[in-house]
């Protein structure tokens, strides 16, 4: 694992106006779609690559998360109303030291989870009780590439360098 700044070795995400611009389409059928950044796909990548440990906590229970997450290759928690116990209980579980943990989140019922955190950022368009919260406040608005944001501007990796040692790292046979 590469050297990291602030010591940030797990990042949450919330789902819902964090990796998605919080809006939701609904069919005739009641079938649920959102929109998120494919530069969060790659920034997601390339977090596994250098060793940070991820996960998406959502309060919302529903196939459009667990699809993403999947897609993401990152565990999800899902129909969490307390995230702050949900996360407390994850940390236990996996033993995560929260110290060393960023948490991301956009609205009033992540704060309590946040604040169990070493670390917490929320996208440009949080909830103004969130951005007084966090440590660092994104450009970045939700569903637009806040974890790209994060990977590039909190932690400092050099994107293109990182991709190219996971397109083009020599194979072993």
């Amino acid at each position: 694992m590469c050297h990291l700044p602030h010591t940030i070795l797990t990042i949450i995400f919330d789902f819902d106006g964090v990796l998605t611009d919080d809006r939701v389409w609904v069919d005739q059928d009641g079938r649920e779609m959102v929109s998120c950044s494919r530069r969060d796909g790659l920034a997601f990548d390339i977090l596994h690559q250098i060793g940070i440990n991820l996960f998406i906590l959502s309060t919302e229970k529903n196939p459009v998360v667990a699809q993403r997450a999947q897609k993401l290759g990152t565990p999800c928690i899902q129909g969490k109303k307390d995230k702050a116990a949900a996360l407390l209980e994850l940390a236990q579980e996996k033993n995560i030291d929260l110290s060393q943990a960023l948490y991301v989140g956009n609205d009033i019922n992540d704060i309590p989870a946040m604040e169990l955190c070493g670390r917490s950022s929320c996208p440009s368009d949080a909830h103004p009780e969130v951005q007084k919260r966090s440590t660092f406040v994104l450009r970045t608005p939700g569903g637009q590439g806040v974890a790209r944001e994060i990977l590039e501007d909190i932690l400092k990796i050099n994107v293109l360098d990182e991709w190219k040692k996971i397109n083009f790292a020599p194979q072993t046979i």
